[in-house]
């Protein structure tokens, strides 16, 4: 989607400081964290949020998850602990209308977050 701020990171118009990238997904650290380690891991086709899911992009969640263990692991929060959270839509905090996963750790969290 050519209006898209994550698909622009992607295509590399939009600068980032990656984490992790390989040719389905791209983690880079977010501009705004909320704790000491925030990246945020984005499927590298479009897909608007997780309800937009189909029989083919579900694929790219269904790896990201697999993924999840390894980033945690690299960036030292497997054992310590970690939150993995999606925002979908306006009332669920959505800002960016394309699918991403935030990964927050390296400090205890609380809830409801805050």
């Amino acid at each position: 989607m050519s209006d898209c701020i994550f698909c622009k990171i992607v295509n590399g118009e939009i600068p980032s400081k990656k984490a992790y990238e390989d040719d389905k997904i791209l983690a880079f650290y977010d501009l705004n964290p909320v704790a000491p380690v925030h990246i945020l891991i984005v499927p590298k086709i479009h897909i608007n949020s997780i309800v937009d899911l189909d029989s083919k992009s579900i694929e790219y969640v269904t790896y990201i998850m697999t993924k999840i263990k390894d980033l945690a692991k690299e960036l030292g929060v497997d054992e310590s602990g970690f939150r993995l959270v999606t925002n979908v839509g306006d009332d669920g905090g959505q800002t960016v209308e394309h699918l991403h996963f935030h990964l927050v750790g390296g400090r205890p969290l609380e809830w409801p977050p805050g």
